[in-house]
This record gives structure tokens, sequence and C-alpha cells, in this order.
């Protein structure tokens, strides 16, 4: 398959490294960081092209980079993409990162304001789990224990597409639902990060409460900085430091759910 990747953070090499390797052709792109770009596109095999290339001729596109970025794409990007082309969006939102956003703060799923700033339809995915596992915890399809992925959108051609890609990563997909349902893998959420299978995934992602979902978030980031002073920072560029684990951040998200608020 020909993929578009816009953005080489945690995310974007991940998935370019990983479909690289399934036999995917992959284009990344990332006009905010050219080293980055030079160094994951040598490392990976995968295209280096400016963010307008990114978007020809492949069969799905996937931006990763901060929500804040999404408006400062170039104005018509995806105006000569065609309707087939499956559009993926990973993104969180975190205020205190991404400046405060006034419609998802009145309750506006964040995909969905996605969709408005790009004038194009998206699917929700990748955004959920640890960048660790993402690169290291992927297994065979019917490996027991497998962890699972959800996608969430309108378009079940594009779904279908989505979760096949999620296979070659090591995971399985599963179809959650409309993209307005999305929030239930946000930050806060009993799906997010918390590494499942995907029977506990589905039961977690019906567990989610939205109106308790911004304040768990807020809480999960000061539960990572009580973890000691750089851990943030640390685990923002993929690394583990004093003492600590993926299992330890895990953990925190998996009993996060149970904080009164």
């Amino acid at each position: 398959m020909k993929i578009g990747i816009i953005g080489t953070g945690l995310i974007g090499a991940n998935l370019a490294r990983k479909w690289v390797a399934a036999g995917h052709s992959v284009r990344v792109a990332n006009d905010f960081d050219p080293k980055a770009l030079d160094d994951l596109a040598h490392e990976t095999g995968a295209q280096a092209v400016p963010v307008a290339d990114a978007v020809k001729d492949v069969e799905v596109i996937v931006t990763t980079i901060p929500l804040h970025a999404i408006p400062s794409l170039p104005s018509g990007l995806f105006k000569t993409v065609p309707n087939d082309v499956t559009l993926v969006d990973t993104s969180n939102y975190f205020p205190g990162r991404d400046r405060t956003i006034a419609a998802i703060e009145a309750g506006m799923v964040e995909s969905q304001w996605v969709e408005q700033q790009i004038g194009r339809p998206v699917i929700k995915a990748f955004n959920n789990q640890l960048a660790y596992t993402q690169a290291h915890e992927g297994k065979p399809a019917g490996t027991p224990s497998r962890i699972a992925m959800s996608v969430y959108g309108d378009d079940a051609i594009g779904k279908t597409k989505v979760i096949g890609l999620i296979d070659d990563l090591g995971f399985d997909g599963i179809d959650a639902g409309p993209l307005a349902e999305s929030w239930r893998q946000q930050p806060g959420t009993p799906a997010y990060c918390t590494e499942l299978t995907a029977p506990e995934l589905r039961a977690a992602l019906d567990r989610a409460v939205k109106s308790r979902s911004p304040k768990l978030r807020d809480l999960s980031l000061k539960r990572l900085e009580s973890f000691g002073e750089g851990f943030l920072a640390s685990l923002g560029k993929g690394e583990y430091t004093l003492g600590y684990t993926s299992k330890d951040v895990v953990e925190m998200y998996r009993k996060l759910e149970l904080q009164e608020i």
C-alpha cells in the first residue's frame, strides 16, 4: 500500500519504521523539522518528501502532528486528494501543550474539530497507545493476549484499511464505531494507554464517561510529573528515566478510572 505520513515524531516514526518493514511504500514529510525527516528516512527506508508530495498518489494519509499544528498545514493541502484516499488523525488534546481550543473545551470531539480545520473526513486511530508499546509490543496475529487498537470513523472501507495496517504493526484492530464516539479513546478514558486485548478494550471503551475524561486527563499528567523531575519530558521523547518503565506508566493509567473526582 502507498502511505503518506505527515509528522516525524514518535508515532510517525513508529508507523514509518514498521510499515516499511511490512513491505508498504511510505513517504514521510515534516516541514517543521527537516533534520528529523532526513534521519527517519535514512533509518527506515521511507522516502522523505515535502508535505505537498506526501498526499499525492497514496492510498492512506496519516497526520501525526500536535493538534494545535493542524491549522498550520498548507491551505488546500487535501483539496485535490481523491475521495477514496483514507485520512487518519492521530492527535490528542492536551491544553497545556496545544493551547486552549474553545470548541473542544465546549465539548466538540477532537477529531471532529480536525475535520472542521482541514475540510475532510478522517479516521481516528493510533492515538491511544504508548510509543514504547507501538515500537516493541507488537505480536503475530493469533498470539494470546495480543494488544488491540480501536478505530473510529464514518467510512467503513477506510476503517478496514486502517485495521489491516494495525495488523501489520502487530496489534488487533477493532472497529469501535462512528467518529462522534472517538472521544472514548482520548486521554483520560479507560482505553487510553492501558494496553488491552480486544475484548478488554471494547469493555474499556464502553466504560468511558465523557464528562470525567478532561479531569482525568489533567490528573494523569500530574501523576506522571510525580514520578520525578524530568520524567514527563523524557516520556515525550519515548524514554524512561528514574527507574520507571512502560509497565509503570500503563499501571498508572489503568488505575486512573478508579479515581474519585
